[in-house]
């Protein structure tokens, strides 16, 4: 019996963060690559802490709905899901490259595949120019078009910068936007200064945020001056200082995040038969493609 187990934040204080979350794990239930898909939150319920009490199969594939490699994927949830003998050493990782460990949960007495962040997985890179498609409604979006891939960034730990920067330089190798660029809430390049940046006309700006929350509906709109106050909205694309701004939102609510929870769950190991061209195909169409 194979089971799927994506762990996300969640937050007492916003009710959509989890949404993105429920939505994955119902697209990929929808496949039957698994026999069983649940889910487990830091600030919902069920918590970390007890969702593989939950889970009845004996191949477990957890797989963390998180942007970068640093303390939550390498600290918080492997403590609280009680992975024996866990250490950071076994994903053997760069800060982009953690692939599975698998190790018995304390708790249940089972293995548990344990994969690394959705964020950092080379698949992600496909979401990020899928959500540029949908915020123009332009499935050959590309030129003519500037793309900035946005992330928090922080000099407490340089592994939320990199995942930005790596995949904004494989979109970049693709040569299909005229620019591309990262850039940041907390360190420099800072977003804030999006259009000095850039010499396109248009530049679609994505968030390399899981979930639509505080800093993407809130801080990033107002920074960038799509709007003076949030509250009172903003059109797509809004020009700023000669440029067309189209913002995407959160990349973590594309249907096609679908597709790496399970690409991660592949690498560990897990049967998917037909799964992945399955998810490619209705996200494609659920985004109207």
């Amino acid at each position: 019996m194979q089971s799927l187990v994506i762990v996300a934040h969640g937050s007492h204080l916003n009710p959509g963060s989890s949404a993105p979350t429920y939505d994955h794990a119902d697209t990929i239930r929808a496949t039957g690559a698994f026999d069983e898909v649940k889910t487990g939150f830091w600030k919902e319920e069920p918590h970390f802490r007890e969702v593989l009490r939950t889970v009845e199969g004996d191949e477990i594939y957890v797989v963390p709905l998180f942007i970068s490699e640093g303390y939550f994927t390498e600290q918080v949830i492997p403590r609280e899901l009680r992975l024996d003998g866990w250490d950071v050493s076994e994903w053997n990782s760069d800060g982009l490259s953690a692939d599975q460990a698998t190790l018995i949960a304390e708790d249940i007495d089972r293995e548990v595949h344990y994969c690394g962040p959705v964020g950092t997985h080379r698949a992600m890179t496909d979401v990020i120019v899928r959500r540029a498609e949908s915020v123009t409604g332009n499935s050959d979006v590309g030129e003519g078009f500037g793309l900035a891939v946005v992330g928090h960034g922080t000099e407490r730990n340089e592994n939320s910068a990199k995942a930005v920067q790596y995949h904004a330089d494989r979109i970049a190798e693709r040569d299909r936007f005229d620019e591309v660029k990262a850039l940041y809430m907390d360190e420099d390049p800072e977003v804030d200064d999006l259009p000095e940046f850039f010499e396109s006309d248009d530049v679609v700006l994505v968030p390399l945020f899981i979930a639509d929350g505080y800093h993407t509906q809130e801080d990033i709109p107002e920074d960038v001056g799509l709007c003076e106050d949030h509250t009172e909205g903003y059109d797509v694309p809004t020009e700023v200082d000669g440029t067309r701004i189209w913002y995407a939102g959160a990349v973590g609510t594309e249907p096609l995040m679908a597709d790496v929870i399970l690409e991660r769950a592949a690498d560990a190991g897990a049967d998917l038969g037909t799964a992945l061209d399955d998810v490619r195909e209705t996200t494609r169409v659920a985004t109207g493609d």
